[in-house]
């Protein structure tokens, strides 16, 4: 099973080495989900990087709309 693991965590990680650049947080968020969920108990690493990319995503989506909001003028 540990096999099976370490071969699935590889071709994951070789996939998002690839992903496209609307990815932008979700590897940073992935990577500290997955030790968040290794230290809570076992079966939880994969669901923490899930959860900690879609946070990590959204939070770069928040701050990129935040800072294309501040370089635009202000309109009156």
């Amino acid at each position: 099973m540990k096999h099976a693991a370490i071969i699935l965590a590889f071709a994951t990680s070789a996939t998002l080495a690839t992903a496209p650049a609307e990815a932008k947080g979700c590897l940073k968020g992935a990577a500290a989900g997955g030790v968040g969920g290794h230290f809570v108990g076992k079966g939880h690493t994969v669901a923490g990087a899930a959860i900690g990319c879609a946070v990590g995503h959204h939070r770069a989506t928040v701050a990129a709309r935040k800072q294309a909001a501040q370089a635009q003028p202000h309109r009156d």
